[in-house]
């Protein structure tokens, strides 16, 4: 789940202010008398003290406090100065919950008790420092994926089909892209056009994706079919190391082209794309390299990620299925 990043403005700066609507967080906290003047510097949300609670953790009963306020729908933020074994006691009692955080580091902490989280994360003025690499990390970020090398151990023909470039409306560097492929189960990086050769210049804002049947995993542990991607869709970014972010679709393009069937296999679980019949359209190898799919040769190995098959309208299930 992406994080909510607020940042507190008690007493109101206009240099914070600004700093947190270029740096992207969702929302201020503030004084109800400088709401409009928030507002009047970029469209956002404005939270006042008199609309959640903000709840030092001092002893037991103020876990309690805190779970009751969550489950009656009201925003919570623990004061800060929270300690672990409290937030993981209110965690698993329910959602939603808030920590007020005064530095990089609590930030982090924050966002990974119980490999979860909070919810929403308030930045207090000490850390404003790092209020840019705190929504970079915390925002964007989504953590990490087991990336596997994969032979390939087919590459044919597979005539005309209707294929999807989606051009985000960020840069991507060599060894980034979408994971996708016919089963939710066996998903191949496709590279973005990070590279350039003497016919046509690098675009790295796109990934030339696959066939518009094709899943491509998503922010969330979801998937979505190709061809559903649209114009402010957030779709998730992989790197050969495993490190995943989100990005945001500027446009989609979808053609008529002639494509690729391309198979692998790993630990004896076998998996297809449909790629582009193009130089530009380049898998991953395990070093980071991207490989065009016009050179690219039976026995050679690519990343992938393997997952259990099974999802309902892009959501996890659990169910017996094979796809193929």
């Amino acid at each position: 789940m992406t994080k909510e990043i607020w940042l507190k403005v008690i007493p109101f700066d206009k240099n914070i202010v600004t700093l947190g609507l270029e740096s992207g967080v969702d929302g201020f906290v503030a004084e109800a008398a400088d709401a409009e003047k928030i507002q009047a510097l970029g469209r956002t949300k404005v939270m006042t003290p008199d609309g959640f609670d903000m709840i030092p953790i001092c002893c037991k009963d103020d876990e309690g406090t805190a779970v009751e306020a969550l489950k009656a729908c009201r925003p919570v933020f623990l004061a800060k100065g929270w300690e672990i074994i409290p937030v993981e006691n209110i965690l698993a009692c329910t959602e939603g919950l808030g920590l007020e955080c005064e530095s990089l580091d609590r930030a982090r902490l924050a966002a990974g008790v119980l490999e979860r989280g909070a919810d929403r994360l308030l930045i207090t003025p000490e850390a404003v420092c790092d209020l840019k690499t705190i929504v970079n990390e915390l925002k964007l970020s989504q953590g990490t994926l087991d990336m596997v090398p994969a032979v390939i151990t087919n590459i044919e023909h597979a005539g005309l089909g209707h294929r999807v470039c989606v051009d985000t409306t960020s840069i991507l560097k060599t060894g980034e892209g979408m994971l996708v492929g016919n089963s939710s189960a066996f998903t191949f990086l496709v590279n973005a056009e990070t590279e350039s050769n003497p016919y046509v210049a690098a675009r790295p804002f796109r990934i030339n994706a696959g066939a518009v049947h094709a899943y491509c995993q998503m922010p969330g542990d979801k998937t979505r079919y190709l061809e559903e991607l649209a114009a402010g869709s957030e779709v998730l970014i992989a790197s050969h190391t495993g490190a995943t972010k989100t990005a945001v679709v500027g446009r989609v393009k979808t053609e008529i082209r002639p494509m690729l069937l391309i198979t692998a296999t790993v630990e004896g679980k076998e998996g297809k794309v449909f790629l582009q019949n193009a130089e530009t359209i380049r898998l991953v190898t395990p070093a980071g390299k991207p490989v065009s799919v016009v050179t690219l040769a039976v026995g050679d190995t690519v990343l992938v990620r393997t997952d259990v098959a099974g999802r309902h309208f892009g959501m996890r299930i659990t169910e017996d299925i094979k796809e193929g």
